[in-house]
């Protein structure tokens, strides 16, 4: 019988990354609970040094990815207890390391330490959040704890041993009917939304029509709004797309289009494009039935095109054309920036990299030029020696003749990557503005055909007639 929990590692208050992996991994293999040291075991690390390892791989996972989050998991720990007397030491820290492969799926570097310094054994399984490729991160999902319970069962039964039986869940908890959690959000996106239809000069008098609706405003680095009921003030920036300060502001001096956020449904404004269905190419297939769908569905997204068309002040076809130009060359703009931007934060981790292993293997290689390029010298120096030549092998390709400080690169990449991600919010924006506007633009074009192919139908029905009189 094992009980099973999951537990999500965070970084202590006062502590770097580094420390809290280490004090979380020592306490795990500590020798006076693992039997100094021998019911320890690893899966793609080493468990003297896998605190390093699961820290390297969260630099190159910064490295390739880019992305940074404050109060982000570092690790997870799976404790696993046995029933007193039922399993012996090395055979639990072997059903251990089959849980960690399992539960991981064999994507993170994990260890497995057996404790032995209780009534029931039990094993502490730390595993790295970031996955061995560096490119994800694992997520703990819904449910997470039951699934691996599951998974420990089924090893347990595989391995004879027993199993929690679990009682039906109407026994074990009673069923709570919670009421429904009052949204102040919602009603302060709803006063903004009446405050911007009255047309206000400024953000000044755009506040005061919310100080006359019941609000308290409080200024400062970021703007709160506060009513009577709500606990805190809650700041514009919580509101959500459409809502921050930065947005008001720019709606209120004409450069952006205020959208209004609706909770259930999304507006008819709001709604994405979808093209329209080719009917005749597909009725053969499909028959009649669907011929009365794909006539209504169409007649639908006409009708979105063209209040999409009326939204942007677009009036004819050029206009749509021009439109349809411009956010495809601003998309690509955008798309390039951001590769451009991935390429030199790319460029800078290696140059970084290789700098640092050329100052910290540049006295092995001195002394290695020193032997005469001694052959036991290199054999007992290889890595270090290897190391330096990449190093001087990547300066040359870069052309580089004299080498930057890692301080400058650390700089250089922090703007970069700044730069990126503020980029990425316009990219996602000018996408989603591309892919209507193209829609559009076939939507129409598709519609002015389907409208001159009927008018030559309706004349050749009409000269059929009049020749048959």
């Amino acid at each position: 019988m094992a009980a099973t929990r999951l537990i999500a590692l965070h970084i202590n208050k006062g502590k770097t990354i580094a420390q809290c992996l280490r004090d979380r991994t020592d306490y795990a293999q500590n020798p006076g609970k693992t039997e100094k040291g021998e019911l320890v075991s690893g899966y793609e690390c080493d468990p003297m040094t896998a605190d390093e390892e699961f820290l390297l791989a969260k630099r190159q996972y910064l490295h390739i990815t880019g992305r940074r989050q404050q109060n982000d998991v570092i690790a997870y720990q799976i404790r696993q207890s046995f029933k007193p007397g039922e399993i012996t030491p090395e055979e639990a820290n072997r059903v251990g390391y089959e849980l960690g492969l399992r539960f991981t799926k064999g994507k993170h570097a994990f260890l497995v330490a057996t404790h032995t310094d209780r009534a029931h054994i039990h094993n502490h399984i730390v595993f790295n959040s970031t996955s061995l490729d560096c490119k994800r991160k694992f997520r703990d999902f819904h449910n997470s704890g039951l699934a691996l319970q599951k998974v420990s069962d089924i090893i347990c039964v595989e391995h004879g041993l027993s199993i929690i039986e679990k009682k039906p869940y109407k026994e074990r908890v009673k069923r709570t009917t919670y009421p429904k959690r009052h949204c102040f959000r919602d009603e302060i996106r709803q006063a903004i939304d009446q405050a911007l239809l009255k047309k206000p000069k400024d953000f000044e008098e755009f506040l005061r029509l919310l100080e006359q609706d019941g609000y308290t405003c409080k200024r400062g680095k970021h703007t709160a709004l506060w009513k009577e009921g709500q606990d805190r003030f809650l700041r514009f920036r919580s509101l959500g797309d459409g809502y921050t300060e930065e947005e008001i502001r720019a709606v209120i001096l004409g450069e952006k289009e205020h959208r209004i956020r609706s909770k259930n449904k999304q507006s008819v404004s709001q709604k994405r494009l979808n093209l329209l269905v080719d009917i005749d190419a597909r009725l053969q297939a499909k028959g009649i039935g669907y011929q009365r769908w794909a006539t209504v569905y169409n007649l639908k997204q006409m009708a979105q095109t063209m209040i999409f068309l009326r939204e942007h002040g677009i009036e004819n076809i050029d206009q749509l054309h021009e439109k349809t130009k411009q956010s495809t060359e601003r998309f690509d703009q955008l798309d390039e920036k951001i590769k451009t931007a991935e390429k030199r934060l790319v460029e800078i981790a290696s140059l970084k990299k290789h700098i640092i292993n050329y100052a910290k293997t540049k006295d092995v290689y001195v002394d290695y030029r020193k032997s005469g390029y001694s052959r036991k010298f290199y054999e007992s120096h290889r890595e270090a020696i290897t190391l330096h030549k990449a190093a001087k092998d990547a300066f040359n390709e870069l052309g580089i003749k004299k080498l930057p400080k890692v301080k400058d690169l650390s700089a250089e990449y922090a703007e970069v990557l700044a730069d990126k991600k503020s980029a990425y919010a316009q990219y996602r924006n000018a996408r989603t503005e591309m892919q209507d506007y193209l829609k559009a633009e076939k939507n129409v074009e598709q519609f002015l055909n389907l409208t001159r192919q009927e008018e030559e139908k309706a004349q050749e029905e009409k000269r059929k007639k009049e020749t048959q009189r």
